[in-house]
């Protein structure tokens, strides 16, 4: 366990990311845990030096993804801080408004904010970059990979 890599967003100070330079910011749940996820981090990491994964917490998977997780947080944050390309993994709360996502990307200050191809928030993640003056790279989805694919399968064999 590498929990050296696992900070919680409130722990989060200026003096822990200082010295990572060219900071690459990247989010989501990583609940089940695929190629589509290790390709996206390997590329975001590409960007720049040093990629910070925003961990979101089990209740954000309750709400908006409609199922309990697989993997609670923590076990999700180990997974992450195991992987060569990942620096550092920060924690979330339940973050439940545009202000306070841009107030967690304030506090990480990444040159680059990384997100896959379709994402539901280009728009406020790009705002949010615009006034930090990072800039946006889009990772192109690997076509028939997904988590929402593998839940699929594996709620229709479970029966």
């Amino acid at each position: 366990m590498n929990n050296s890599k696992i900070i919680s967003l409130s722990d989060l100070s200026l003096s822990l990311i200082d010295g990572m330079k060219n900071r690459v910011l990247v989010g989501g749940c990583f609940d089940i845990f695929h190629f589509g996820h290790l390709d996206f981090l390997k590329k975001s990491k590409a960007f720049g030096d040093s990629l910070i994964v925003a961990l979101e917490p089990d209740e954000f998977i309750r709400k908006f993804k409609h199922h309990e997780p697989y993997h609670d947080i923590q076990k999700r944050a180990m997974l992450l801080a195991e992987l060569e390309c990942v620096d550092l993994v920060v924690i979330l709360p339940l973050l439940t408004s545009f202000q306070q996502y841009f107030e967690m990307v304030q506090k990480v200050r990444p040159s680059v904010m990384s997100l896959t191809d379709g994402d539901s928030q280009l728009e406020n993640k790009t705002k949010h970059a615009n006034e930090i003056g990072a800039k946006i790279k889009v990772v192109p989805l690997i076509p028939n990979i997904s988590s929402t694919l593998i839940h699929k399968h594996a709620t229709i064999t479970s029966d």
